[in-house]
C-alpha cells in the first residue's frame, strides 16, 4: 500500500489522531479522526445510508490546512 503521509493535527501532543494520507495508487484521501457519537452518526444517516464498511469521522476545523494538503497533492 502506497499511503503517503501529509500530516496530523499540531495539538495533537503525542503523535495521535486527526491525521491525513494520501493513496496515489487508489487515488483515495485517507482521514483518521474521532469516532463520531451515536446522534452525529444518526443525523448523519439522514442524509446518506451508513453501510457496515464505512463510519463517520470528526476532525477539528483547525485540519482544514491539512486537508487541504492532501487534497492539491492529490490533485496534482
Amino acid at each position: 500500500m502506497a499511503l503517503r503521509f501529509v500530516g496530523i493535527d499540531p495539538e495533537t501532543g503525542g503523535g495521535n489522531c486527526p491525521a491525513v494520507w494520501v493513496d496515489d495508487e487508489k487515488q483515495e484521501i485517507v482521514l483518521q479522526g474521532w469516532k463520531a457519537d451515536g446522534e452525529t452518526t444518526a443525523r448523519t444517516r439522514q442524509d446518506s445510508p451508513l453501510p457496515n464498511t464505512e463510519a463517520v469521522i470528526r476532525l477539528p476545523y483547525r485540519m482544514i490546512d491539512t486537508v487541504r494538503k492532501a487534497l492539491d497533492e492529490a490533485g496534482s
